[in-house]
C-alpha cells in the first residue's frame, strides 16, 4: 500500500472528527489573530504622530478648555510655524448606537497641519467656505448612505440642542491610523452658538525641526504656567499614546485569552490524534509486520497531525486577514486601520506549528515504539 493511499485513508476514517478537529484549529487562529490585531492596531495608533506636530492641552486635564487667545502667543513661539485648535463636540446622530468622533476645528489652519486627510479640491474650498459645512470621512459614506450636499443633524451631548451641518466634503485619510469615520465642523460655529467666550480644547502646533520639539514644549508650557490655564504640551505620538493608555493593560487580558483558547485547542486536537492512532493499534502492528519502519510511522502519524493543524491554520488565519479586511473593520471607529499584520500571520503560523508537533509527537512516539506482538493479540 502506497504511503499517501494509506494517509488519505486514514484522514478519511473519521471524516466527522477530521472535520470538527480541523475546524477547532481554524477558531482558536481565527481567534488568535483577531485578538493580536487588537493590539497590533492599538500600539500602532499610540505610536502614530508627526514628529513635527506637538499638542498642547489644559494641565489640569482635556476636559478643561484653554483661551483661543493663546493662538497667536503660540505662534509667536521660536520654531512654531504654524498653529491650530479643535473642541471635542460629542454628538450623536439618529439613536446613537454607532458611534463615530465628531469636533470643531479651526477648519483653514487645521487642514493645513494634516494632509494626510486627502480632500478633493473642490470640495475643500466649500467647505472652507460654509460656516455651517462639514468634512467628513469616507466611511460614514458608506454607514450612513450620506452625499456631499446632504444636511445632517446631530443630537448634542456635551453642547445640547439639535445641530444640523451641510456635508461639503469627504475627506479620505492616507494614512491607515487615521479614522475615516470622523465629523468636523467649523469652530466658529459652535463658538457662535454657544458663547462660550473663545475657548479651544487643544492645540496643536508644527514646528520646525523634530530634535526641537521638547525646547519648544517647554517654552510653551513655561510661557503660561503661572497663567489662570496653564498648559501641558507633548509630542502627538505622546498624546495619541495617552488615549491607548485608557484601555488599561489590553496587550496582556487579550495575549493571555488567546493563549488560553489555543492551548485547550491543543488539548482537542492532541485527544483526536491520539484516539485515532489507540484505534489504529493493531494496524499500525500490521504495518510493522509487512515492512513499515519505525521512522515511516512516525512519519506518518506526524504528517496526519500535520495536515490537519496547517489545514486549520490556513483556513482560521486566512479568514481572519480577508474579512477583517474585506469588511474595512475597525471596531466602531475606535481601532481605525485593523488589519491582520504579516507579523500576526507569521506568529499564528508558528503556534500552528507547534500545535502539530504537542499534538501528534506523542501518538508518533507511540506507533514508532510499538511492540508487534503485543499489538497483535489487542482485542479491541
Amino acid at each position: 500500500m502506497k504511503f499517501w493511499t494509506l494517509l488519505r485513508a486514514n484522514l478519511g476514517r473519521h471524516k466527522r472528527r477530521t472535520l470538527l478537529t480541523v475546524t477547532s484549529v481554524a477558531l482558536a487562529l481565527f481567534l488568535f489573530a483577531s485578538l493580536r490585531t487588537v493590539i497590533t492596531t492599538l500600539r500602532a495608533a499610540s505610536e502614530f504622530g508627526s514628529a513635527r506636530r506637538l499638542v498642547s492641552t489644559n494641565a489640569s486635564g482635556l476636559i478643561f478648555p484653554l483661551p483661543v487667545a493663546y493662538a497667536n502667543r503660540l505662534q509667536a513661539v521660536p520654531g512654531v510655524e504654524k498653529v491650530t485648535w479643535a473642541n471635542w463636540f460629542g454628538g450623536q446622530y439618529g439613536d446613537g448606537k454607532r458611534f463615530f468622533a465628531n469636533f470643531a476645528v479651526d477648519a483653514r489652519t487645521y487642514l493645513d497641519l494634516y494632509p494626510e486627510m486627502s480632500v478633493p479640491a473642490d470640495q475643500r474650498e466649500a467647505f472652507l467656505q460654509d460656516r455651517s459645512g462639514a468634512l467628513i470621512g469616507s466611511r460614514l459614506i458608506d454607514l450612513f448612505g450620506w452625499k456631499v450636499g446632504q444636511n445632517v443633524t446631530l443630537r448634542g451631548t456635551i453642547f445640547p440642542g439639535d445641530w444640523t451641518f451641510t456635508i461639503r466634503g469627504v475627506y479620505t485619510p492616507t494614512d491607515p491610523v487615521i479614522n475615516d469615520d470622523a465629523m468636523m465642523f467649523h469652530w466658529e460655529y459652535l463658538d457662535e452658538r454657544t458663547g462660550r467666550g473663545g475657548l479651544a480644547g487643544w492645540y496643536i502646533m508644527q514646528i520646525d525641526r523634530p530634535e526641537n520639539g521638547p525646547q519648544i514644549a517647554k517654552a510653551i508650557d513655561d510661557l503660561f504656567r503661572n497663567s489662570s490655564a496653564p498648559t501641558k504640551t507633548g509630542t502627538e505620538q505622546a498624546f495619541n499614546a495617552s488615549f491607548a493608555t485608557m484601555w488599561g493593560n489590553v496587550g496582556l487580558l487579550m495575549n493571555t485569552i488567546g493563549m488560553a483558547v489555543v492551548f485547550a485547542i491543543l488539548l482537542v486536537a492532541a485527544n483526536a490524534m491520539m484516539m485515532s492512532a489507540r484505534e489504529r493499534t493493531r494496524e499500525l502492528a500490521v504495518l510493522k509486520t509487512i515492512g513499515f519502519s519505525d521512522r515511516r510511522l512516525f512519519g506518518l502519524v506526524m504528517l496526519e497531525a500535520g495536515i490537519i493543524t496547517i489545514s486549520g491554520a490556513v483556513i482560521g488565519l486566512g479568514a481572519a486577514k480577508i474579512l477583517y479586511r474585506a469588511t474595512n473593520f475597525n471596531a466602531a471607529g475606535f481601532l481605525p486601520g485593523f488589519d491582520v499584520t504579516v507579523p500576526t500571520l507569521g506568529l499564528g503560523g508558528a503556534i500552528a506549528l507547534l500545535l502539530m508537533l504537542a499534538s501528534g509527537i506523542v501518538p508518533a512516539l507511540r506507533a514508532a515504539r510499538l511492540p508487534v506482538v503485543a499489538a497483535l493479540r489487542n482485542v479491541e
